[in-house]
């Protein structure tokens, strides 16, 4: 038990109750107090106060036993609504959740400008929009965090975004001027490493993954926590040399991972091969399903080159779980397989490889998820992904 400053052992108490209730989804202040070795006076003078606050709610269990029906804790879902944004290069994805990270709404707005200006104002008047929208609720709108797709500092400054070519940019401060609201802003590849844990692997506490779309992002979960490096720009990991000499990249270099190893890269390539403007992820599964030899030479490529990346990436993290975020993978039987085959070497070590379940929702799930970590102020969050949300596309 925790002992110190009584303010400061309450709050960390509080914090213990609200993580076991999240994790168990119901639990009675019996099994509360077993499980977190609080005294069952601390567990219910905490469950009067959460209670009061409406962060909890109280159901009777129902038994087949004889005698009194135990009284179940559980979180209030409906207590407010957390909303993640992934501000990617031609589409700003909102998803609003519950309290237990289960999708309530979201909108994909379609967008063909890189002015700063003009996307700023269209955050501001879609998080309004989410903010008079959750305004019955207890708490209303509890947090909101954007996704981006570059190098944002540990304070949370736009250092650099590439494909917006926007530097130096105080996006957090231009939108709180506007929003009277708490937002943070997140590397998008650590928000997606961060969902992965939070929805997928809740036993782990060492994790990365490879967003592999419009470039290759690595987010690096290190004992459940960020590991951002110096200046917050660790897991630009689609910057590393594999073709010393090879291809032009926009960084700077040659030869870079994600010259060979991205989806952008592959669909480029592709296009460029069958003579088309643009080839989709419905173009690659027709041509895989009638054994185009192009498209599967391509694949075996791609996987090449990526199990090189993947190969350092676990000499140098020696990661639990390794998570590759990429629909193209989806599409080729035994990708796993082949991949595992070339990562041969008897140094390289970790314990499970696999594609990720959450696909391109990832970012925006990671993203509400944080929020709801940061208002409830506690150490870990575990949730079960449930899509039942109402979905929109915007033009």
């Amino acid at each position: 038990m925790a002992t110190g400053d009584a303010a400061y052992i309450k709050k960390i108490n509080r914090s213990l109750i609200i993580s076991k209730i999240i994790e168990e989804k119901l639990i009675s202040r019996a099994d509360l107090s077993k499980q977190t070795n609080l005294t069952r006076a601390t567990i219910s003078a905490q469950a009067a106060a959460l209670l009061d606050d409406e962060l909890i709610v109280e159901t009777q269990q129902d038994h087949s036993t004889v005698g009194r029906r135990p009284i179940m804790l559980s979180l209030n879902r409906d207590a407010g609504c957390a909303l993640g944004i992934d501000l990617d290069y031609d589409s700003i994805t909102f998803a609003l959740t519950d309290l237990l990270g289960r999708p309530v709404s979201s909108r994909t707005i379609d967008i063909e400008t890189t002015e700063y200006e003009v996307i700023v104002r269209l955050l501001i008047e879609n998080i309004q929009a989410y903010k008079t929208e959750c305004a019955n609720r207890r708490y209303g709108l509890i947090g909101i965090v954007i996704g981006i797709h570059g190098l944002v500092t540990n304070d949370e400054f736009i250092h650099f975004i590439p494909r917006f070519q926007w530097r130096d940019s105080n996006l957090k401060q231009d939108l709180e001027k506007e929003i009277d609201l708490e937002i943070h802003l997140e590397n998008n590849a650590n928000l997606v490493s961060f969902a992965e844990r939070v929805y997928a692997y809740h036993e782990t506490e060492n994790l990365l993954c490879a967003t592999l779309y419009s470039g290759i992002g690595l987010g690096i979960m290190m004992n459940s926590e960020f590991f951002r490096g110096h200046n917050g720009y660790a897991g630009e990991a689609g910057h590393m040399i594999v073709m010393p000499g090879g291809k032009q990249c926009n960084c700077g270099n040659h030869g870079c991972w994600e010259q060979y190893a991205s989806e952008s890269a592959f669909f480029k390539e592709l296009a460029e091969k069958k003579q088309q403007e643009s080839v989709s992820y419905e173009d690659v599964r027709g041509w895989l399903e009638v054994q185009d030899d192009v498209v599967h030479e391509m694949m075996e490529q791609f996987i090449y080159y990526l199990s090189i990346g993947l190969n350092n990436m676990i000499n140098l993290y020696n990661p639990e779980i390794l998570v590759l975020n990429s629909e193209l993978l989806r599409l080729y039987p035994k990708s796993i397989e082949r991949m595992k085959d070339n990562l041969a070497s008897t140094v390289s070590h970790y314990r499970e490889l696999s594609i990720s379940t959450l696909g391109k929702k990832a970012c925006v799930l990671g993203a509400a998820s944080l929020a709801i970590k940061k208002f409830l102020d506690i150490p870990t969050l575990d949730l079960t992904f449930e899509e039942k949300e109402k979905t929109m596309v915007l033009k």
